[in-house]
């Protein structure tokens, strides 16, 4: 990162996008490495969780349709119900395994490029068998601050659910359908609000000492005055991520009219969009966190976080608070 940090501050959307490509591409060598190792499963364990997905649910379908059109208390009856009832659990255990699966390399992910991005902006020497040493270590920093944040989106969740209900109660019926747009737009919009401060929080658990729902208050105080940045940013990719699904689904797990070729030839190319898209998204939230640092006049010392990112006596050392709160410097 050769940008000197007095000058991310200026930078927008557009801005953020060339600094995270300039990265990407000077250092293609080990981010190629990282997308090998660990976005590439990422990418494929979430296309592998689609196709799977659609053909256990349509099995479960046509034998619960089967069913319907079975007499009850037959031979048969029984047996069809036995068979949806052993599909329902094998859905579920797989849907657990996909999410555990899915957490474990997305949180993998995140540490890696963060921790390589912070070795690229102190100048010190990064390798793919360094960063590999290093990441189960800031993993489990990542997994307190992904713990806190479920634990907050819970929370958030209990408490729209019992406003809602309460409001719908206490209006009349000719209001409760715009009372109930509301809230939800407001409930969408605090749900966007949290994954923007868990993304941010993400880097801040590798770079910093905080952790967990202190990490969660850092992020929230860096986003100040660049929420409206994050936001946009937030929603391309996730609109990019949508538009992706669609196309794999419509091509790939319902394209059986194009042959067995064509579906994987958009199989593939699904997977290299996906994997592209996972990287530039994680180098993004790690050059927002540079810019809000920048934003708000706080000069990172270079050598301290050098010295905080290395591997001592085979543990990592996050970077201490009174290194990180930095001091101001003149615009």
């Amino acid at each position: 990162m050769d940008r000197e940090q007095e000058e991310m501050q200026f930078l927008g959307v557009f801005g953020i996008y060339r600094e995270a490509y300039r990265i990407i591409f000077s250092w293609r060598k080990i981010f190629s490495q990282i997308t090998l190792a660990l976005i590439l499963p990422l990418s494929f364990i979430f296309l592998a969780h689609i196709e799977v997905s659609n053909v256990l649910f349509t099995k479960i379908i046509y034998n619960e349709v089967e069913l319907d059109e079975t007499q009850v208390g037959t031979r048969k009856y029984e047996k069809i119900s036995d068979m949806i009832s052993s599909e329902w659990v094998y859905f579920w255990l797989f849907k657990a395994a996909y999410f555990t699966f899915l957490l474990i390399f997305s949180l993998l992910s995140t540490a890696a490029v963060v921790y390589t991005i912070a070795c690229i902006y102190t100048a010190r020497e990064v390798t793919f068998k360094k960063v590999m040493s290093v990441v189960p270590k800031v993993w489990k920093r990542l997994m307190v601050t992904f713990l806190s944040i479920f634990l907050a989106v819970f929370a958030y969740n209990f408490v729209s659910i019992f406003v809602a209900i309460t409001c719908v109660f206490l209006v009349g019926p000719d209001k409760v359908v715009p009372l109930l747009f509301f809230l939800l737009m407001v409930y969408f919009l605090g749900l966007v609000y949290m994954s923007i401060i868990w993304q941010l929080a993400s880097v801040v658990s590798v770079l910093e000492e905080a952790s967990g729902f202190k990490a969660m208050m850092k992020s929230g105080e860096l986003l100040k005055g660049k929420m409206w940045v994050a936001i946009i940013i937030f929603f391309k990719l996730n609109l990019s991520s949508l538009a992706l699904h669609i196309l794999f689904e419509n091509k790939v797990v319902h394209g059986s009219s194009l042959g067995i070729l064509n579906r994987a030839s958009f199989g593939i190319l699904s997977l290299l969009m996906l994997l592209v898209l996972y990287l530039f998204g994680l180098v993004i939230q790690t050059v927002i966190y540079f810019v809000c640092k920048s934003y708000h006049h706080e000069n990172i010392d270079k050598s301290a976080l050098s010295d905080h990112l290395e591997v001592y006596l085979g543990e990592y050392v996050p970077l201490k608070s009174k290194d990180v709160q930095l001091e101001q410097f003149d615009v």
